[in-house]
């Protein structure tokens, strides 16, 4: 049992689609009258069927009010890391501290490749993300004196100036799968980010992947539970009994959240998903009885 007793919350992952370009604006809209807490969109630069997620991202915080902001996850490799620090600090301050930051080493190296990116071997995009992290969160750091300097393999800083910082401490968290990554994200992250659709073996692979992450936390003097877990997930709402994990009554998708939740420690369920319905049963049914059955669960 890993119940890491983070408080959990709900948000959507949605389709950055460019047509038509205010659809997933409107989706948005409806995740913050659902009462999710943040809304996601994955990136993919090189897909001209979407609108750029940073974008994207900048006019949806226009255009809400409460709901956090994060992308589901950045493509590093065609996002600098010294401008994504100022670009994040900028939209958290603009937004009063709404924006999360999840970023990923890459994938579909063809189209990054296309785009102007470079291609990177598995053990070197995790040096990059490491680099990437140390300029991010130096960047930020305006309590530092002196001007950031960073040289690394893959990005190199030389003098640049601190800040702006962010309206709040941003999290940083890293879509993950294979042993490099997650023991990365032990060391260095704020939180995991990987998708239920990925998994080899579904929730159950969690429980190993977890270790990995908590031994290498605890290697670097960090407490396992200092990262969060978080899951993309999606399924299908039924009126009458599912036939499996998510695929079911609200009440359904809530029970086995909560165990998803009690058994693997996963705090943030991501709903992918662009049909207003489902967004809003989840935010408004499935959240709060999930929210409901694990407190009951932690306090008997």
């Amino acid at each position: 049992m890993s119940d890491y007793g983070h408080e959990l919350w709900f948000g959507s992952f949605i389709t950055p689609t460019a047509r038509p370009p205010q659809a997933p604006v409107e989706l948005a809209q409806t995740s913050e009258r659902a009462g999710l807490d943040l809304v996601s969109f994955q990136d993919h630069p090189y897909q001209s069927a979407f609108q750029d997620t940073w974008t994207l991202m900048s006019y949806v915080a226009a255009r809400t009010e409460r709901i956090r902001i994060s992308g589901n996850v950045l493509s590093l490799p065609l996002r600098p890391p010294a401008v994504l620090a100022r670009a994040a600090a900028s939209l958290d301050r603009l937004t009063g501290g709404r924006v999360e930051l999840g970023i990923g080493a890459g994938a579909f190296w063809d189209g990054i490749v296309a785009m102007g990116g470079r291609r990177l071997a598995p053990a070197q995009a995790v040096r990059a993300v490491e680099e990437a992290v140390d300029v991010i969160r130096g960047l930020w750091a305006t309590d530092e004196t002196g001007p950031l300097r960073v040289t690394g393999e893959f990005y190199t800083v030389n003098g640049a100036k601190r800040g702006p910082a962010p309206a709040h401490r941003i999290p940083i968290r890293i879509g993950a799968y294979k042993p490099r990554m997650l023991r990365l994200t032990g060391r260095i992250a704020d939180g995991w980010l990987p998708s239920l659709g990925f998994l080899p073996e579904g929730p159950a692979s969690l429980r190993a992947m977890n270790e990995q992450i908590d031994e290498a936390a605890s290697a670097a003097g960090r407490e396992p539970a200092a990262v969060s877990r978080l899951l993309n997930l999606s399924g299908r709402f039924t009126s009458g009994a599912g036939g499996g994990l998510l695929q079911g009554t609200p009440g359904d998708w809530a029970e086995q959240i909560a165990d998803l939740a009690l058994q693997y420690g996963v705090s943030g369920f991501i709903l992918a998903s662009d049909e207003p319905a489902d967004l809003n049963l989840f935010g408004q049914e499935v959240a709060p009885r999930a929210r409901e059955l694990v407190q009951s669960a932690r306090v008997t």
